[in-house]
């Protein structure tokens, strides 16, 4: 039987993400959904003039207050998943992709778990490359130390 899911699953690391359409994923473990938490990522992350397609989650209010002009949602709640051009299908994507990665470990020690989260990030991001020479080119410049 599978975990309670969603922001509502007491115990479990609290995980935000950022994907540029058609292009990179950033995410980050998050001490919490709150708008101020989220918004800061988002001001750090994306210039004022992106266009922003999120969820209807209330952690995201407030950003055309910010600056960001263009801020569309899709309420899943309400049964919506677009809206014309509005989705968030990319980085639904992402999370697909990471659950699917991460469930194979049948939980982790939650001090390894970012290591983990980056790995997904760094595999989506570079999902159409050769991994094995990207990583040897990696390598070649920081060699493994071994102590």
């Amino acid at each position: 039987m599978r975990g309670k899911r969603g922001r509502g699953a007491r115990g479990k690391t609290i995980v935000f993400g950022l994907l540029k359409r058609g292009d990179k994923m950033y995410t980050e473990i998050v001490p919490n959904c709150s708008s101020t938490t989220l918004q800061s990522i988002i001001k750090g992350r994306t210039s004022i003039d992106s266009v922003i397609h999120s969820d209807g989650w209330r952690g995201y209010n407030g950003l055309v207050d910010f600056g960001y002009k263009k801020h569309f949602r899709v309420h899943h709640g309400k049964n919506e998943f677009a809206r014309g051009n509005s989705h968030i299908n990319g980085i639904e994507s992402f999370w697909g992709y990471a659950k699917n990665r991460l469930v194979k470990f049948k939980g982790m020690d939650k001090n390894t778990f970012n290591l983990h989260l980056k790995e997904c990030e760094f595999r989506f991001n570079n999902r159409k490359q050769n991994l094995y020479k990207i990583l040897l080119v990696i390598f070649r410049k920081e060699p493994l130390k071994l102590s």
